[in-house]
């Protein structure tokens, strides 16, 4: 006999007891005398679900069975919950009209995610108008408001981008008092108090020097550039370099050779099955430097390539175009300043996919992924008739002029990964930024007195052993509190980002993941994007045509 679901109680099969310390009720089973932590645990017990607790041998079959269907029914009409939530964040994220809920090729489309005996049941225009929206709302608000709050402990930084909303801010340009009235409107929207940094988007002249006005009116709050685009500026400068864009120009043009000519472009298929020269990527900036690191990678078959009787025999060949590119892959001072090229432009391209590949908080660590990067190119060119002394420059000047901000120097020193390290490096500008970020947060000189005093009392060195697996800002929040006043200022520095908005894909929509991994790009560059030669009689199909990136190197 069937025990129906609405007729079983859980109360009716268990009993409750105290724990042995009298602090916390429990749940003993009726029939086999077992305690549990608690009824819901109770119900696991005597339905038989292994797991978190072990079943009852003692249970009768009926009420076993009744509480099996009560748990599963739960669980599938919380499964299905989920499923129109998920969907229906999708519609309002993509801003489609509700009526494609019944798009068969929508609902094709889902059911075939599904695994073999799936079901799903799709939520209705009215739901997704009513519960489904609704909740998605209610979530948003509480996320916001859990957000708002944690400003008060990590303060936050403003994002600027070409847009706000449906407001366009680059029509304020060179407009520095309609920049700074609406800056001074976000201030206090936010609140002044919460905001430790803005984060601009360009570093155009107006621009650099609405922020500069600003932080001459608002003494608590920093400015920055996106570091991501600082990265990219720095590249363009290195690639500034005679003998590296000497490098770029002629593997430019070896790729564009390659895929312009069909006779070549057999050859490299027969050379390298299933493998393009263009390495593809989803930050567009870094697609020739790791082009030119792959062709190098592929130099012994590319100069075999050269050398076969079938491009010697063909008429390609016998052309000034093709003995050109014949001797120059021959060259070995070709290969030589082509690896050079790469080893003073791959530690920058490291430090961009570091800045690109999370949203976690950088400010604590931009400053020495940096200093490690000029490190390797200082090492890479130790012994070679090539100087490293230029890219130096190439690299500071764009720090010094753009990116640098106090911030990053407090965020070296606070940041208990490189305190609990050997090299760890005191040096004055380190010393000059930090006192720089105590005097424009503190709220008072009491504070900025007690912050100083608690930075001479507190042993970096022998403070608790950071975990791998915690931030800096939570590890002073979990570990430091002796130290309330340097606490604060160390999570509120430690808890920046360092990259603008278009890391974050901000747009006017609800599709951000907060706590997901990020891109630059919406989507891997394709190789064969933007690499189009001209049309010609020598030309492959328009399918495989592909010309190495314009770099701007003229």
């Amino acid at each position: 006999m069937e025990m129906a679901l609405d007729e079983i109680n859980i109360r009716d099969h268990g009993d409750e007891v105290l724990d042995e310390n009298y602090k916390s009720i429990k749940a003993r089973c009726k029939y086999c005398a077992k305690i549990v932590s608690g009824f819901h645990r109770l119900k696991l017990h005597l339905a038989g679900i292994r797991g978190n607790v072990t079943p009852c041998s003692e249970v009768p079959t009926p009420v076993k069975e009744a509480f099996n269907a009560e748990i599963l029914a739960k669980k599938s009409f919380q499964s299905s919950q989920e499923i129109s939530k998920s969907i229906g964040r999708f519609f309002y994220e993509a801003g489609i009209d509700f009526d494609a809920i019944r798009s068969p090729s929508f609902q094709k489309m889902v059911k075939a995610t599904l695994s073999p005996g799936q079901t799903i049941k799709f939520p209705s225009c009215q739901e997704l108008k009513g519960w489904i929206l609704e909740d998605a709302v209610k979530e948003m608000r509480q996320y916001v408001t859990e957000i708002r709050n944690s400003w008060a402990s990590t303060g936050c930084s403003i994002l600027l981008d070409g847009w706000i909303d449906s407001d366009d801010i680059s029509s304020f340009s060179r407009n520095f008092d309609a920049m700074l009235l609406f800056l001074e409107e976000i201030l206090e929207e936010v609140g002044v108090e919460n905001v430790v940094q803005i984060v601009a988007y360009t570093t155009s002249d107006w621009m650099m020097e609405a922020g500069k006005k600003l932080m001459d009116k608002c003494k608590t709050v920093f400015w920055s550039i996106d570091a991501s685009y600082c990265m990219e500026l720095m590249l363009q400068e290195v690639t500034k370099i005679g003998w590296i864009e000497e490098a770029l120009k002629k593997t430019k043009m070896l790729v564009q050779f390659i895929y312009s000519h069909a006779t070549v472009l057999k050859l490299l298929r027969d050379a390298f099955p299933e493998v393009e020269l263009v390495k593809s990527s989803k930050i567009k900036a870094i697609v020739p430097f790791l082009t030119l690191g792959n062709i190098i990678s592929q130099k012994n078959g590319l100069i075999r390539m050269f050398q076969s009787s079938t491009w010697q025999t063909s008429l390609l060949a016998s052309t000034s175009e093709g003995k050109g590119m014949s001797e120059m892959i021959k060259d070995e001072s070709f290969w030589t300043e082509a690896l050079m090229a790469v080893k003073a432009t791959i530690p920058l391209v490291e430090v961009i996919k570091f800045l690109n590949g999370t949203n976690k908080a950088q400010v604590g660590f931009i400053h020495d992924t940096l200093d490690q990067a000029k490190e390797t190119v200082r090492k890479e060119f130790e012994r070679t008739r090539f100087c490293h002394a230029k890219i130096w420059n190439a690299i500071d000047d764009t720090w010094n002029k753009y990116l640098h901000s106090p911030l990053h120097d407090a965020g070296y020193y606070l940041n208990p990964t490189f305190f609990h390290s050997s090299n760890w490096c005191l040096n004055v500008k380190i010393s000059d930024g930090l006192c720089s970020c105590i005097t424009g947060m503190a709220e008072d000189r009491r504070i900025k007195d007690l912050i100083t005093q608690q930075i001479g009392t507190f042993d970096f060195l022998s403070s608790k052993e950071i975990l791998s697996d915690i931030s800096p800002g939570h590890w002073w929040s979990k570990y430091e509190v002796e130290f309330p006043e340097l606490e604060r200022l160390a999570v509120r520095i430690l808890s920046q980002t360092c990259n603008g908005a278009s890391h974050y894909r901000l747009k006017r929509s609800l599709a951000f993941d907060p706590e997901g991994e990020n891109d630059i790009a919406e989507d891997v560059v394709d190789s064969m994007d933007e690499w189009i030669v001209g049309k010609g009689e020598n030309l492959v199909s328009e399918n495989t045509q592909l010309t190495w990136m314009d770099l701007d190197l003229e």
